[in-house]
């Protein structure tokens, strides 16, 4: 293999233990993976003074912003972020986000506009009802939606701005009801500093954006510190850092996930274009890090795929990030039928399915485990991460299993509604006083016959 060939870990499964393989590739991914930089461990260092694992650095970070309030978080904004801010200069000025959206290209304006409205019509369409039962006696049993109060937002900015993010999770929020939307976002040219970011936000009527981020941002979210209000729920994506920021302070609010990298399975068969999948491979592993793993049981695609990412590799402005990707969390797997393919999807529960198979529904049919499922040769998951109405943000590291995407669902909370008659009451005595009894609980016994005693 010459210097500059693609190093993707290439698994014959008919040869090699798959699943031992990507059980290990997963764990590296997961929070418990540590998957940090030299540049991030050498900022620890730097920062703290000596050698932290990430969980040993949210923990500090947590607890002194809890504890010190705006103080710390400004402290750690200047130390991580290098940005010297004060409680004047952290949030972005209603003037500021005016002026970005005078500045903002019409077209990408008219776009955010389009993206709004898919998502809502979406969210809107699968958005929970009040319920109503009324049974005979007059008893009235009811589950109603209500939506938070308070929601603050992650959002990244890092290596790349994300107005995506914003509609992706205020969208939704919105759909439900949500009185309050705080942004945060690293104090960066991609972050709070981004034009095109705060030009969404005015868009969508977000007039808080704070410029924080890290694990101080969700900190000061959860806790509270003067010029930011305590939430009541956190979303939104993030480093390592504020996945386990996340994890920190749930509890004390409610989080979306503690989400990891990045990551698709594309599962093809001899109908698939080897160009189209390359480059949905590249367009995960371009997130950097992100997971991006081939399963096929057509050898000649399995070869065509490999050169395909060799050829188109070259052309991308991150190809150096990307390549990374790939070659540390990519896998291109060869498998010996199609049924194999279907246990390991089912194994794995990715964030992103793509089936470029003849037979689609007949496999989605076969696959309930997926955070969003991308069906044929023209349903790349760039259109899921950006204007199709399902929110981009999704359950990573095989936790599709058993959690569920973001959704307008997600910012409203359910409670139940009981008013029962003195008829209904009669009737359903008899059992309460039942259980009551094999439970040893005389107090409940006695709130049921006290009122029918007395009205009998």
């Amino acid at each position: 293999m010459s210097e500059n060939e693609l190093k993707i870990r290439r698994i014959d499964g008919r040869v090699e233990d798959v699943e031992q393989a990507l059980r290990l590739l997963r764990e590296r991914l997961s929070p418990r993976g540590d998957i940090v930089s030299e540049a991030g461990r050498q900022r620890t260092v730097e920062v703290f003074g000596q050698a932290l694992t990430p969980q040993e650095v949210v923990s500090r970070i947590c607890d002194d912003v809890r504890q010190q309030g705006l103080e710390a978080v400004l402290d750690y904004t200047k130390k991580i972020d290098s940005a010297e801010l004060t409680l004047g200069t952290m949030r972005v000025t209603s003037q500021e986000l005016k002026d970005a959206h005078r500045a903002a290209a019409p077209d990408f304006l008219a776009a955010v506009r389009r993206i709004r409205e898919n998502i809502y019509e979406f969210q809107q369409a699968i958005q929970h009802r009040d319920v109503q039962i009324k049974r005979d006696d007059g008893t009235v049993l009811r589950q109603r939606y209500v939506p938070l109060n308070r929601v603050g937002l992650c959002v990244p900015g890092g290596a790349a701005a994300y107005p995506s993010t914003v509609l992706m999770t205020a969208v939704p929020a919105q759909v439900a009801g949500v009185d309050q939307l705080a942004v945060v976002a690293p104090p960066t040219p991609f972050g709070a500093y981004n034009t095109d970011l705060l030009a969404t936000c005015h868009e969508l009527g977000i007039d808080e954006v704070i410029r924080i981020g890290g694990a101080q941002a969700v900190a000061a979210l959860a806790y509270g510190v003067e010029g930011v209000k305590k939430v009541d729920k956190i979303v939104g994506p993030g480093n390592l850092f504020v996945a386990l920021a996340k994890k920190y302070v749930y509890g004390e609010v409610d989080i979306d996930a503690i989400a990891g990298p990045s990551e698709v399975i594309v599962v093809a068969d001899d109908s698939a274009s080897p160009e189209f999948v390359a480059a949905d491979l590249l367009a995960q592993a371009e997130h950097a890090p992100g997971s991006s793993i081939l399963i096929t049981w057509s050898p000649s695609l399995w070869g065509a795929i490999y050169d395909q990412l060799m050829c188109q590799l070259s052309g991308l402005s991150r190809a150096d990030a990307t390549r990374h990707s790939l070659e540390q969390f990519g896998a291109l797997i060869l498998v010996t039928e199609a049924d194999q393919a279907v246990n390991l999807v089912n194994l794995l529960a990715p964030e992103h399915l793509h089936l470029a198979v003849e037979n689609v529904d007949a496999m989605i049919a076969q696959m309930p485990y997926t955070g969003a499922a991308f069906l044929g040769n023209f349903s790349p998951v760039a259109l899921g991460d950006y204007v199709a109405g399902p929110s981009h943000v999704l359950p990573t590291g095989g936790t599709a299993r058993w959690a569920s995407g973001l959704s307008s669902n997600d910012f409203l909370r359910s409670g139940s509604v009981i008013h029962f008659t003195e008829k209904g009451l009669r009737s359903a005595a008899e059992d309460v006083r039942l259980m009551a009894d094999k439970e040893g609980l005389t107090a409940h016994r006695a709130s049921i016959d006290i009122r029918l005693v007395n009205h009998s």
